[in-house]
């Protein structure tokens, strides 16, 4: 089975060593077939808090770390500007 890699826009990064993701998808609606957007927030593990809001990160599936995180980040692709 493949590993899944996501990439999304750094929304929250609180948490130690932890960073919330937002991915953006968009699909065909089910019966009337436009187009829609939708957004699905994942926790990943940031080990050296590296990450900050904005930062457009990669993250791949791994094992579970706590009861809500099963993401790790991978790379920053596109920092924020930060001042």
């Amino acid at each position: 089975m493949a590993i899944k890699e996501r990439i999304g826009v750094v929304v929250s990064d609180k948490m130690d060593k932890t960073v919330v993701v937002a991915v953006s998808n968009r699909v065909p609606h089910k019966k009337y077939g436009k187009i829609v957007g939708q957004t699905r927030r994942y926790k990943a593990h940031d080990e050296e808090n590296a990450c900050h809001v904005g930062d457009r990160v990669r993250i791949r599936e791994s094992r579970p770390l706590s009861r809500t995180k099963r993401w790790a980040v991978t790379d920053v692709l596109v920092a924020a500007n930060r001042p």
